[in-house]
């Protein structure tokens, strides 16, 4: 898989990046290192055969955490591999990251790495064409610039972008044209790139940008589960400090999670919060003004 026939746009001033360090750059650090060092190591270490998706996952659920590792695995038998998705990254993800911000882009593209990875094994296991799954493997972010590069297609629609840094044409036209080409890829099922992750990662980006979806919950699964925790805790009447009136519950209650919002705000900003939490927010406003008064 790969980049070989992906374009490269001009990057207009208005959306020049910030000089502070991004999550993009550290994406591609990240990349090239392991690149780096799966060679370095060669057939004594292979880390991309220890990062490597597995086609029968199903079968080795204990290995899930490989649905991201491979994402940062490229083929060690050549630079280019590598240097398309990373190039793709840098000339696209850029302008989505001042969108999104850090910690968001972070999430986005992780995300679109295992839902990329995730079609893929879905596809090994239902349409192999005969090719056993467990003799399959899967490396390289491709599923995740592709997300990255249709959340471009939609946010920059008329965008120039120069296919082989030559001919220009809007970026609405090269998804377009990205699109068809992993479809027929993926219904001929042939070659080394796996364009059903392709197409599985520029599906997600889609739903993303349309749907306006923001994954900071994701952070927040600690938290969360904490507070399930506090909501089903068990009270009996003979704990010391006594039984609690159905008005002092409700108050602690609404308290706790008051907490735990303002605790999200001071992580990650007021923007990261769900429409519900500043429902929580206004409901508990109201509601403790009145105690006061």
């Amino acid at each position: 898989m790969g980049f070989s026939d992906r374009g490269y746009y001009r990057f207009d001033n208005q959306y020049r990046p910030r000089s502070d360090w991004t999550a993009v750059i550290t994406l591609i650090i990240a990349n090239v290192a392991v690149w780096v060092l799966n060679l370095v190591g060669g057939r004594n270490f292979s880390i991309n055969e220890l990062f490597a998706l597995r086609g029968d996952l199903p079968q080795h659920l204990l290995e899930a955490w490989k649905l991201i590792s491979y994402g940062f695995a490229h083929d060690a038998r050549t630079p280019w591999h590598l240097a398309f998705n990373m190039l793709a990254l840098f000339f696209f993800g850029r302008a989505i990251e001042q969108i999104l911000g850090r910690a968001e882009f972070y999430r986005f593209f992780l995300s679109a790495i295992v839902i990329a990875g995730l079609a893929w094994v879905l596809s090994v296991n239902l349409f192999a064409g005969g090719i056993p799954a467990d003799r399959t493997y899967l490396i390289g972010a491709s599923g995740g610039v592709m997300a990255v590069l249709a959340v471009f297609v939609w946010y920059f629609p008329r965008q120039e972008v120069l296919i082989w840094g030559i001919i220009p044409v809007p970026a609405w036209l090269l998804g377009v044209l990205y699109f068809f080409s992993d479809v027929q890829g993926a219904a001929q099922g042939s070659g080394s790139v796996a364009h059903v992750a392709h197409l599985g990662g520029a599906a997600f980006g889609l739903l993303y940008a349309w749907r306006g979806w923001n994954l900071s919950g994701l952070s927040d699964l600690g938290g969360r589960l904490r507070q399930m925790r506090r909501r089903f805790k068990v009270v009996r009447p003979d704990d010391d400090e006594g039984p609690r009136s159905p008005h002092n519950a409700t108050d602690a209650s609404l308290q706790d999670q008051v907490d735990a919002i303002l605790e999200k705000i001071s992580r990650s900003g007021e923007g990261s919060l769900t429409a519900e939490e500043r429902d929580t927010l206004t409901r508990a406003s109201r509601r403790f003004k009145g105690r006061s008064q």
